[in-house]
């Protein structure tokens, strides 16, 4: 009896410590941005969904789902232009959508907030290979919010890369894009 009173304290101490939040997809926002020798292109890409678990002042767990056939253009005005760029960013060259249909942030997990900031830690998959990624987020209330640094050659995308290509000049393409997380959650 002792053992089940003991079980019994430490589920609800748990339980009231926990909140599972889901997120808020159609409020969430993911801007995207890469950059270029010769310029940027910028866009979004939509959250499909995810959740996240908050312990004791800090993230204990989350899992995004990033859906890539959702990738928009925001700077080409040109309808022509815009339309060639978002298909090949779908294509092979890039994130290889038509395989891959979405992305993954998952094993999300944080230190402790020291305000409202906190360092999280997380895998994240593209093109089915996962990558450990690190990033610092700030909370307000029940938004989210972090600016993520991705090298895109961790995730076999290699158009454009210096790394790999030589002789580029001009058409070279960073290998860092950013994505600017705004994350409801309910």
């Amino acid at each position: 009896m002792k053992y089940l009173s003991l079980l019994i304290a430490l589920l609800v101490s748990t339980m009231v410590w926990s909140q599972e939040f889901i997120a808020d997809a159609s409020s969430s926002t993911l801007k995207w941005n890469a950059k270029k020798v010769s310029g940027e292109h910028y866009g979004q890409v939509k959250l499909k969904e995810g959740k996240l678990v908050v312990r004791d002042k800090q993230i204990a767990g989350g899992n995004f789902v990033i859906n890539m056939e959702t990738i928009t253009c925001e700077d080409l005005q040109s309808p022509d232009w815009n339309k060639k760029l978002v298909d090949h960013l779908k294509s092979d060259d890039f994130f290889s959508v038509g395989s891959y249909k979405v992305a993954l942030l998952s094993n999300v997990r944080s230190d402790m907030f020291t305000g409202d900031k906190a360092k999280v830690t997380a895998d994240l998959t593209i093109k089915g290979i996962t990558n450990p990624i690190t990033f610092e987020v700030t909370r307000n209330g029940n938004v989210y919010t972090s600016k993520i640094t991705v090298d895109r050659t961790l995730y076999d995308i290699r158009y454009g890369s210096g790394k790999f290509f030589q002789g580029l000049g001009d058409n070279m393409i960073y290998d860092d894009f950013t994505l600017e997380v705004n994350l409801v959650v309910k």
